[in-house]
């Protein structure tokens, strides 16, 4: 079974909305599958996804609201066959935790995306509540590509 887990900072904005893209994609196809996303930060530990990120989900038929905050640890890299970071620091974090032993590929999102690799996908928290909704535009696109790739095209 293909299993996939997404890295941001805090687990409450990007990688809780890339969980739920590819759960969307998972079902799309009628399979099950581990997805999880998790933090390289552990400010927000335990807690729901941000308030913003629950309106984008819902506004898409998804329910972020069972989803909490995670830090991404060491067995994380036996668990999953990919393990996507949301920007260039989390994938430079995740390089320096990889045991060595580790199968997992690590990857950028958007470099499933071919004309957005190399770029992060943009932290809303910040910023306005339509960086949300671009946050999602970005993470469904690169999910509908990862899904596409790894587990083949949708029937």
């Amino acid at each position: 079974m293909t299993s996939f887990l997404f890295v941001c900072t805090g687990n409450i904005c990007r990688s809780p909305l890339a969980e739920l893209a590819m759960r969307r994609e998972a079902d799309l196809r009628g399979l099950t599958l581990d997805i999880d996303s998790a933090a390289t930060g552990r400010w927000n530990l335990g807690e729901a996804p941000d308030p913003r990120t629950c309106v984008v989900a819902s506004k898409q038929g998804l329910d972020a609201t069972p989803l909490r905050a995670r830090l991404v640890t060491e067995k994380d890299f036996d668990r999953f066959d990919h393990i996507v970071a949301m920007d260039r620091s989390h994938l430079a974090i995740l390089r320096k935790m990889r045991p060595s032993h580790s199968r997992a590929r690590l990857s950028l999102m958007l470099d499933h995306v071919p004309s957005r690799a190399g770029q992060d996908v943009i932290d809303p928290y910040y910023g306005p509540d339509e960086g949300f909704v671009t946050t999602w535009e970005d993470v469904q696109t690169a999910c509908r590509s990862l899904a596409s790739t790894v587990l083949g095209p949708r029937p």
